[in-house]
Order: structure tokens, then sequence, then C-alpha cells
């Protein structure tokens, strides 16, 4: 049990009505799961106000209520605390309650578009391999040292950062590998952590449903380096002309990664295969089982931040070349008939077109390249027509199907996807709204040597629609699939 004013300690106190020596059980911010002697935060969500739920929590015994508007009657015996931001004040809270875990561990932090899982996780390994006691807070999963949860979102809220880093701090982990979402960020989950660096892979067309223009998404990118000790590294990727720009305002030690420009550690791509990539990594060829170029900025990332983590070069470029690569990423096969088919989480016009330019700088021109691409729903729609036009302009088949409709209507999104093919590029495409059935049909089109992209989706094992969710593998269906066509 926590005394509630510990539990207060950072955080920006507007008004105090009532006891804060009480000694709290727990902290909720959902009123479904209150119990006697909780503290209730109420967070403004983007669907849900917790400020409507405030009687409720109190109903079912929370015994203080953080607010950022008083209620107008006051409940005896229960203490209100007014806030400037319930969310900034619920990841302070939940950082003193668990007792700042972050300060005893080695935690770094990965923002960017894309890059950031198959970074964490690489890191992870890596740090594992040379023989540490390490924790993952990334969008395919949790782990602590050797157990694994379930991961729910790309960064998890405050409560539920502060709980695993406990855990690893009781299993005596040293290094704590974490996806940094601009969500995440914005909505204030990671305030109150002690990282020990950041890394920033690149910055694309992704989530302005929510951050509503580029320079809000970019900037609330930023605010995670602006905010990062002295004492911490920054580590940026300068072929993204965002790079610099999150190093602008930073107490960090300044750190740089580049394929094209000079840089800190700078890498060289010799040979790109489906087997694997060799690299001259700074002054030493490497060669990695990791593919494309987008993985060679991946692996240079990695190599940067376990250097200033203080990891040996030798050691770093071994354990680097023993890596496996990371499931839903450049994930493939090969059939007995030739057919090389590949799932990869490519869910914006960025990921998707390095993807492609990867598979298309590898093959022969030969065979044929057959893309199944959606886009999700209730998501960003603006970058659907880009998906389209990249897809088409990429590829020699495409069939537009269903990722995640969720609420919309899967026709719909198809419809958006279309609007950027270009009439040159319209024989090349074809709408099949099943998502199963999309990827049966490319596995019919396709003849020996042919290789088979599915994007989208990649390390997910579901589909959701109409606000269900049933069980859906891309890779364990075109396994299927390319099977029963070699009987």
């Amino acid at each position: 049990m926590t005394l509630l004013k510990d539990i207060l300690y950072k955080v920006t106190l507007n008004a105090v009505t009532g006891n804060t020596s009480l000694e709290a059980n727990a902290i909720c911010f959902d009123s479904r799961h209150v119990s006697n002697g909780d503290v209730f935060v109420a967070i403004k969500g983007t669907l849900v106000d917790g400020h409507e739920f405030i009687d409720v929590a109190i109903d079912k015994g929370a015994i203080a209520i953080i607010c950022e508007k008083l209620p107008e009657q006051l409940k005896d015996n229960v203490t209100y605390v007014e806030v400037e931001s319930t969310s900034q004040a619920l990841a302070f809270m939940a950082a003193n309650f668990y007792g700042n875990p972050s300060e005893n561990l080695r935690l770094v932090g990965v923002t960017g578009t894309n890059g950031k899982t198959t970074i964490v996780t690489l890191l992870y390994q890596l740090f594992k391999k040379a023989g540490y006691k390490v924790g993952l807070l990334s969008t395919v999963k949790i782990m602590v040292d050797n157990t694994e949860y379930k991961a729910t979102h790309t960064t998890p809220d405050s409560l539920a950062i502060n709980k695993y880093l406990r855990l690893m701090n009781d299993e005596g982990v040293e290094f704590c590998f974490m996806e940094v979402s601009s969500h995440g960020i914005h909505q204030h989950r990671t305030e109150g952590l002690h990282f020990e660096g950041g890394i920033f892979t690149n910055l694309s067309h992704d989530h302005l449903d929510y951050h509503e223009t580029f320079a809000e998404y970019r900037d609330v990118k930023k605010s995670f380096f602006d905010n990062l000790p002295k004492k911490a590294f920054a580590l940026v990727n300068i072929d993204d002309k965002n790079g610099l720009v999150m190093l602008q305002n930073t107490a960090a030690k300044k750190n740089t990664y580049a394929l094209k420009t000079y840089a800190d550690y700078k890498a060289q791509v010799l040979e790109n295969e489906f087997s694997g990539l060799l690299l001259k990594l700074n002054e030493s060829e490497l060669w990695t089982k990791l593919i494309g170029n987008f993985n060679a900025y991946n692996v240079t990332a990695i190599y940067g931040a376990a250097e200033l983590l203080g990891l040996e070069k030798v050691e770093i470029l071994r354990l680097i070349s023993e890596l496996e690569s990371v499931s839903g990423r450049f994930q493939y096969l090969i059939s007995d008939e030739k057919v090389t088919a590949i799932v990869d989480y490519a869910h914006t016009p960025d990921a998707l077109k390095n993807v492609l330019e990867t598979i298309n700088s590898i093959r022969t021109n030969n065979e044929e390249l057959i893309t199944v691409v959606g886009c999700g729903g209730d998501r960003d729609k603006t970058k659907r027509p880009k998906m389209g036009h990249i897809a088409s302009a990429l590829s020699t088949k495409v069939i537009f199907t269903s990722d995640n409709p969720r609420s919309e209507v899967p026709e719909t999104i198809i419809e958006d996807i279309e609007k950027g093919v270009e009439p040159q590029n319209f024989k090349k495409t074809m709408s099949i709204v099943d998502r199963k059935q999309a990827i049966k049909t490319a596995c019919q089109l396709a003849s020996p040597n042919d290789i088979i992209l599915i994007a989208g989706k990649g390390h997910e094992t579901y589909q959701e629609i109409k606000g269900e969710r049933t069980d859906f593998d891309d890779y364990k269906i075109v396994k299927e699939f390319l099977k029963q066509l070699q009987k």
C-alpha cells in the first residue's frame, strides 16, 4: 500500500479537497475495474470522458478522484485532486506507485513511422545473445526476460508500462527496449520514465486521422527527444530530413546514422539478396540474414545503439550476423514450386514502397510480382490512394482486398485505394474483398519463380470486421494455399 501524497509526487496540482495521507490500494482509469481503496483517474479519451464515471467509481469504492474539473457535488470521505492533465498525472502516478522502475533499468525508446518493432526486437535478441537479462515492450509482444506477455498497443498505457518495468526490476533485467508511438507520446504515456537513449527511424505518412497535420505528427515525435536527459543518447537517421529536427532541442548526446549521408554510423549495401545483406558498416564488413535497404537502416541503428550502450564493436558485429528476422517483417517462404511468398506489415505508403523496391532490386524481372494489399478501416483515409498508386506502379499484378475493415464497408475502402491507380496501371489490378480468397487467387496466379507480397497485417493473427475479431494469419494462410497447389 502506498500513500496518495507519495503517488502524487511530481504531479502539478491545481486544487486538493480532502486527505492525501490515505493508503491507496491501486490506481484505475477504467471505472469498471475500480475496487475498494482505489484511486480513480478521470481520463478524457477520444470516445469516452472518464469524468462522466466519477460517481460510478466512488460507488465501487474509490477513495480519491483525480480529475481536470471538480464535480459540482463533492462527496464526504472522498479526496478530490484537480490537475491540469489527468493523462500526464497518471504517468507520474503510475511511475511513483510502482517505485519508479525505469530508474533501475537502461531503457531505450525507439520512435518513427517504420522500423520500431524490428529495431527493439532485434536489440532484445542481440543483448540476450550477449548474456544479459533483457526486457521488450513492442507491438508484437512484451518480454520480461524469458517470460512473454501479450501486447495490445504499440505503447501500452502508463500503468501497464510501469507494471511491466517493475516485473523487469524483480527479475533482475538490466536493459529494456521499448517502442514509443506518437499516440503514446501525445497521451503522456511515457512521461515519468527515465530513458537512457532514444532512436529515431524515419517519418512518413501515417496517423493523420489522429494528428491532423504532418507538422503536428513530427513535433510530437520531436518532443520525445526534447525531453531526454543530458546523460542519455539520441541516435537519429539523418537520411530522413526530419532526423536533424529531432536533435534541435535535445540535451542528450547527439549521434547519427545513415546510408547516403556522412554520419557517426554509416552503412553501405554491398550485396542485397533474399538470403540476406552484405554491408560495409563504418570500416567493417557484415553479413546479416535481414533483407532490403530498410533493414540496412535498422541494422545500422542497432549497431549504433549497442555501441552507445557499451558493447564491444567486434562482439556487436558477430551478434548481428546471428539475428533472425522479426515475425511479419519481410517474413518469407519458398514453396516446392519455387514460388516466393513474402508477408510484411507494410501499412503505410513509405513502408509499402520500401518493400516493393527491395523486391524489385533483388528479382531479375523475369518473374511476376503479385501484391495483395488493403488499408485498415477507421484510420487515416488520405493514405489509401497513395497505397493504391505505389502498389500498382511497382507490381506486375495487384489484388486490392480487405485489411482490418473495422466498422467501415470494405468495398468503400477498396474504392478509395483504387483512386490512386493511374490509367496505365488499371489492367494490372483486380479487387477481391475477402482477404483469404485474395491470397488464394494470388497463389493460383503465381508460376514457378514468381513472387507474392502480402502486405499490411504482418504479425497480426486476427482480422477485425464490424467489431468482431476472427483468427487470421497471412503467413499460415499463404503457406497452406501454396502447399495445396503443389498436390
